[in-house]
């Protein structure tokens, strides 16, 4: 072989060791690469990156710390820099919630107390937006029932953030004649004072409508979170309950009409008319233990004692023991909780009654109508 052809051999192996060569060092940088941003399916839009909004009740206690630890979760899973929504004294979520669907989330998470889950929930029920939790109230009704953490906020995050999505039943309370609909309210004594008409219209004021995510109820229920403290709700949470419960042990029974569905007119006589999508409360209490979030049923709970202290010492041990399945059978009951189930709950009394839901006061009405919109709400859970 000439030498002109042992040249042209030795270029032709330089050229091959330098193309192997750089295909090593891209296989290395594109590994490097891999290893330093995230994961394609990751970085691919709209699916595993969707954009998250919080909607966040700002006089919360560190409210600014939990923001940045929020936008830093985000961060780190590589999604989108989230969208951040406080709330107003006129506002306390519902509009946030739907300029957050309007700018493109797909995500939105309730940060504060129940007030602001009700709301935030309202502005997201029938979108195809998940609603997340990161839970700051007293009570946590919603978050209980979800099995969220309550006080671990980085597992609340990684639920929030990286949770599988479920629908749940929403309720819809409306009160249907309050004191504004009675221009000449009778007494009871007076022979006139029948229950309202049956056939009264629903009320089209929207600030008549309330949505309800755990329990609304009329009664001694109501009158127990209209009387809690404040300051005690922020200094004990939820123990503060108790104690504004005890103030109305001895109050008088009502008087009301109930009727479940398209049943007849039923008379009653208890403490408490409660109207439940799912059952469970603070400090382990179980009130409604059949009721499930997404069965599309709402369950009621009529409560009554007698006897004073001893008829609520009954009813106390008759909650207690419900909660493991076992249902006390007790024909003369001086303290029970019977139990139902319907579609549409409508509810009439003689006296105006302050009516709750999910904790919160929403007025006082002679007559409502409760009613279940089935699998309306998604929501974030482990």
């Amino acid at each position: 072989m000439s030498w002109q052809g042992w040249v042209s051999l030795l270029a032709v192996l330089v050229a091959l060791v330098a193309v192997t060569i750089a295909v090593q060092n891209r296989r290395h940088l594109h590994g490097l690469a891999r290893r330093t941003r995230a994961p394609e399916h990751v970085l691919a839009a709209g699916v595993d990156r969707p954009l998250v909004a919080f909607v966040a009740n700002p006089v919360k206690p560190g409210a600014a710390e939990l923001r940045e630890r929020a936008l830093q979760a985000c961060a780190d899973r590589y999604l989108p820099e989230p969208l951040w929504y406080e709330t107003t004294p006129d506002d306390p979520g519902v509009g946030q919630a739907r300029q957050a669907l309007a700018d493109g989330a797909q995500v939105v998470v309730a940060v504060g107390g129940d007030g602001t889950v009700r709301a935030v929930a309202e502005g997201l029920t029938g979108s195809e937006a998940a609603m997340a939790l990161l839970p700051q109230g007293t009570g946590n009704l919603l978050a209980r029932n979800l099995d969220l953490p309550l006080s671990d906020l980085d597992a609340q995050l990684r639920v929030a953030l990286g949770g599988h999505d479920r629908a749940i039943d929403v309720g819809w309370l409306t009160v249907l004649r309050d004191e504004r609909d009675i221009s000449d309210p009778v007494s009871e004594s007076d022979p006139r004072a029948a229950a309202p008409d049956a056939t009264a219209p629903e009320a089209e004021d929207p600030s008549r409508r309330h949505i309800f995510l755990v329990i609304g109820g009329i009664g001694f229920d109501a009158a127990m979170v209209a009387d809690a403290d404040e300051d005690l709700k922020a200094r004990v949470g939820w123990i503060a309950y108790f104690f504004a419960g005890i103030r109305h042990l001895h109050s008088r029974r009502m008087r009301v009409e109930a009727r479940l569905d398209d049943a007849d007119w039923y008379p009653l006589r208890l403490r408490s008319l409660l109207i439940g999508n799912c059952g469970r409360l603070p400090g382990g209490i179980t009130l409604l233990p059949d009721a499930v979030l997404d069965d599309g049923w709402l369950d009621v709970g009529a409560i009554d004692t007698r006897a004073g202290l001893l008829g609520w010492t009954q009813l106390f041990g008759e909650v207690v023991v419900q909660r493991f399945g076992v249902r006390a059978e007790l024909p003369a009951s001086i303290g029970h909780i019977d139990h139902a189930r319907a579609h549409v709950v409508r509810v009439r009394s003689r006296d105006s009654q302050q009516v709750q839901v999910d904790g919160d006061i929403v007025g006082s009405a002679f007559e409502l109508e409760a009613r279940v919109d089935h699998r309306a709400l998604r929501v974030r859970v482990p």
